[in-house]
């Protein structure tokens, strides 16, 4: 069975969409394994530092899990043979449409540079808990607001720059809230351990393996998840790949 090797330069954010995606998969009968370079709320731009003096700073998590190790994004990159490396902006800056570059179009010449046979992604991350001190610090009153303006910075993004694709995780958990799901956050900014990181898993699912999600039935959550909980998941990742490159 051939592994699908997946490289995240991210932040809790990626963290959230690895979590279940390995075990998911293993009991679909499919090997995905999948590695973080982390640094907490990490934006491009620290990601392009990082990249230009080739700093040993990022933590290394496999498939959702933390390590004490420490890698540079240069060894990261040059680890493994990677099927997919993905890209991201740091929360506090997603809806910032001028911090998105020139850092992101140089990470992925330099990515596109030292794994040329990897697709790369970009991630697209969500806004914070409506009400919550953080989406009122940033600007914003509700999820909805702030993820809009989120969501036209990742799609000029994906347009300025050439990605082989777009994982569109905000959308997602938009839907979620849309069906009428009201807690998709375990905290102001991340998902939810239960319905939120089951969604993220079965959207990054489909995206690296292109196979359907219907028949998934994993339930190795660490938050109890009802069965109309998992209806609406499986539907909230089926709308948000209907405006993607992934459907």
């Amino acid at each position: 069975m051939k592994t699908i090797n997946v490289l995240s330069i991210g932040n809790s954010f990626s963290q959230d969409g690895h979590k279940y995606v390995h075990d998911m998969a293993r009991k679909e009968g499919v090997s995905i394994e999948l590695t973080n370079l982390c640094i907490s709320g990490c934006p491009l731009e620290i990601h392009y530092r990082n990249m230009m003096e080739d700093k040993r700073s990022y933590y290394i998590q496999i498939n959702g899990h933390g390590t004490p190790f420490l890698t540079s994004l240069k060894e990261g990159l040059l680890t493994k043979n990677w099927d997919y490396i993905t890209l991201q902006q740091g929360s506090h800056l997603s809806y910032v449409e001028e911090s998105y570059e020139p850092y992101l179009a140089e990470l992925v010449k330099y990515v596109r540079l030292m794994c040329p046979k990897a697709k790369v992604l970009l991630h697209e991350t969500w806004g914070y808990e409506t009400g919550s001190d953080a989406i009122i610090n940033a600007g914003f009153q509700t999820f909805e607001e702030m993820f809009a303006k989120i969501k036209l910075c990742y799609a000029k993004a994906a347009k300025d720059v050439q990605f082989d694709g777009v994982i569109p995780s905000g959308t997602a958990l938009s839907y979620l809230l849309e069906m009428g799901i009201t807690k998709i956050h375990r905290d102001p900014l991340h998902a939810s351990f239960g319905v939120s990181r089951l969604t993220l898993a079965m959207l990054w699912y489909h995206c690296l393996t292109g196979n359907d999600i219907e028949s998934i039935n994993f339930n190795g959550m660490t938050e109890a998840v009802s069965p109309e909980e998992y209806r609406i998941a499986k539907e909230a990742v089926k709308r948000a790949l209907l405006g993607g490159n992934f459907s």
